[in-house]
């Protein structure tokens, strides 16, 4: 990456790229780690938005896990999008693809019709070394990872990751569903974890067992909790969606609600969400409120193919009330809306149960993560705010995002010690604390032996 010219900053990246990192967040498969072809760094799902605004005709994302995108398909979808790439030069999410193909490929050209097929070949002849992705992991000096429970298989690299479940999204809505805590509660009621609905509207497969009762919604809850491998993760990751009026429904109002599921609209939606999730806040606390760590992602809602940023006023103060009613559930925030940071980091300062988690998704941009670093910095104990996590699906874009995370914290470190703020060891203490030692108190991560 190149370096700046600024000596302070200069220096602050040096001193960080020597800062080790927890990753308190991704999508990475064990005994996968990496890219398995240029498709999996040209067209991560934030590269194929880009492409998609500049007028490639494909904005889905490629065939997901547990499956694979096979040649044909990601080289069609390769083809489809060489016409576009020069006009999404200019993104920062182009940045990390440059940094991942000049720093881990040794590749320096713009990728062409030309050209692009070698590349391919380059990225998919190491796509089985194990070695060469974990020598990518410590690179990018990131000691541990967390990823999907569901995504352990053989549990080859357990030593490099922790694991939290992500399974049913209860308060995740979808486009143009009303009844999806339903769905999310039925389809895993009778089974153990697997891996949580796409974003996006689609078709349903059918479920083995179906909620008719308050009794049903209740003993589907009750297997839920009970399947929770407790020993094997380390937090739960859901979401919470600013469509929803979050709010206390009584018993005899789920019940109406559900005679009503077959013309269910906003008013539905919004009762079995809400119904669902505080019994299941309830009965987590209640089993495993000491034990785990209840992540969500805030401000990011379904559109057709990905999602847009938005978040109420409304959902923070319900959100606010959410974590006030469960003082003993440890809450921590992935948020994908700038303008609410202020907003979330004022309720982290009067909950003691609620953390800030790094810049997810529509936050991960240099000018808004740099805005973001500086609130919480101004605003939190380091002890309250996790400095890293790179919702990645291979380890390329891990090493991208720690380069592009460390690169952006240097310029508001300098920024604060050129105000009198931090001196330069106090400003790298810090950095360190959210970094690696924050991620270990709030998440339960633990260093690399």
């Amino acid at each position: 990456m190149t370096m700046p010219t600024d000596s302070l900053v200069q220096k602050l990246l040096g001193a960080l790229n020597e800062t080790p990192i927890l990753d308190a967040h991704t999508h990475l498969v064990s005994g996968h780690l990496g890219a398995k072809g240029l498709h999996d760094i040209l067209l991560y799902h934030m590269a194929v938005s880009d492409l998609y605004a500049a007028g490639c005709p494909s904005g889905a994302r490629l065939t997901q896990y547990p499956g694979w995108p096979d040649k044909a398909e990601a080289h069609r979808r390769i083809e489809e999008a060489l016409p576009h790439l020069e006009r999404v030069r200019n993104t920062s999410i182009s940045w990390g693809i440059q940094i991942i193909l000049r720093e881990l490929y040794g590749w320096f050209d713009p990728v062409t019709a030309d050209n692009w097929h070698d590349l391919d070949w380059l990225i998919r002849e190491r796509a089985d070394d194990h070695f060469w992705h974990r020598d990518i992991v410590r690179r990018a000096g990131v000691e541990r990872i967390c990823t999907e429970i569901s995504r352990r298989e053989q549990g080859h690299d357990d030593d490099l990751l922790h694991y939290s479940l992500e399974w049913a999204f209860f308060t995740r809505c979808q486009w143009g569903e009303y009844d999806t805590a339903l769905y999310e509660l039925e389809r895993c009621w009778g089974h153990t974890p697997a891996t949580a609905s796409p974003i996006g509207g689609g078709a349903r497969p059918a479920t083995d067992r179906v909620i008719h009762t308050l009794g049903d919604v209740h003993d589907a809850i009750t297997w839920y909790v009970d399947q929770i491998p407790i020993d094997d993760i380390i937090s739960t990751a859901t979401h919470l969606s600013t469509d929803i009026d979050y709010q206390l429904v009584s018993d005899a109002e789920m019940e109406q609600a559900l005679a009503r599921r077959a013309t269910a609209g906003n008013r539905e939606r919004d009762i079995y969400a809400s119904y669902i999730h505080e019994a299941f806040l309830s009965a987590l606390e209640a089993r495993h409120g000491d034990r785990l760590l209840f992540q969500f992602s805030f401000g990011a809602e379904p559109l057709p193919f990905e999602t847009d940023s938005r978040l109420s006023q409304r959902t923070i103060g319900q959100l606010a009330a959410m974590v006030g009613r469960h003082p003993k559930l440890r809450f921590q925030c992935s948020l994908s809306s700038a303008h609410a940071n202020q907003s979330l980091c004022t309720l982290c300062r009067e909950l003691p149960n609620l953390s800030m988690a790094a810049y997810w998704w529509h936050n991960f941009f240099p000018t808004i993560m740099a805005r973001v670093m500086a609130e919480r910095l101004d605003m939190l104990p380091l002890n309250r705010q996790v400095g890293f996590f790179s919702d990645a699906y291979c380890v390329e874009w891990t090493y991208a995002k720690a380069a592009m995370v460390r690169r952006v914290l240097a310029t508001v470190l300098a920024d604060k010690i050129r105000m009198g703020q931090y001196d330069f060891d106090g400003a790298i203490s810090i950095a360190r604390e959210i970094l690696y030692e924050t991620p270990q108190t709030l998440c339960g991560m633990v260093p690399a032996e």
